[in-house]
């Protein structure tokens, strides 16, 4: 579904804000997830790396579950990159209702004349950032909503244009944004790899995909 493609030269810049979804408890991970120690960082370094270098305004993270240690370690990320004014911190208070309390939260904090939205998930840390500006390119050509793809699945992230929003607050429950990206239908971006598809569930995730330290962008 579209409003209307404009021809890409025509195309204005949105402004695009970046949304990072790290409110979950990890259970399955045995907990601590985000903060555990991968690639030379924390896992949580990796989501940050792909929203930092994607064309966005800020980045705000959404806390829940070991809400201190990772906003610590977000800040720490942003400091390091010599962007700590581009962080936002958000906290979930009802995060343990699940996935849509924190994108709820999320979305809700964006400022009113944000025109659009990526949305990553904390414990995806190999996102290439090849997609990311085509990703972007689709909203400004009218599409309200974009999704990598890798070998005929969907993955992460998402981007969202304004219309979209309340949809996404409007979700309850342990849902992402699944149910609106099913509904309307996102335009397709080809992934070179898989790092739109894998996610750290558990421990054993760490050593069996640990790639090298992450890139910082400053």
């Amino acid at each position: 579904m579209t409003t209307g493609a404009r021809p890409t030269g025509d195309c204005d810049q949105p402004i695009l804000e970046a949304v990072v979804l790290a409110a979950g408890a990890g259970r399955r991970f045995g907990g601590g997830k985000l903060t555990a120690r991968f690639a030379g960082g924390v896992l949580l370094d990796g989501a940050l790396v792909a929203a930092f270098a994607a064309p966005v305004r800020t980045v705000t993270l959404v806390t829940g579950a070991d809400a201190a240690a990772v906003e610590a370690a977000a800040r720490a990320f942003a400091a390091g990159a010599g962007q700590p004014e581009r962080l936002r911190i958000v906290h979930a208070a009802d995060h343990a209702e699940g996935m849509a309390a924190s994108l709820r939260a999320g979305i809700a904090s964006l400022p009113l004349d944000a025109e659009g939205v990526f949305v990553f998930l904390g414990d995806m840390p190999r996102i290439p950032h090849e997609v990311l500006a085509p990703l972007a390119l689709r909203i400004a050509q009218g599409h309200v909503a974009a999704a990598p793809v890798f070998e005929g699945r969907r993955g992460h992230p998402a981007i969202f244009a304004r219309p979209l929003f309340p949809d996404l607050v409007a979700l309850s429950g342990d849902q992402g944004a699944r149910k609106v990206l099913d509904r309307v239908g996102p335009a397709r971006v080809d992934a070179p790899d898989d790092g739109v598809l894998f996610d750290v569930d558990e421990f054993a995730d760490l050593e069996r995909n640990s790639p090298g330290p992450p890139r910082s962008r400053g």
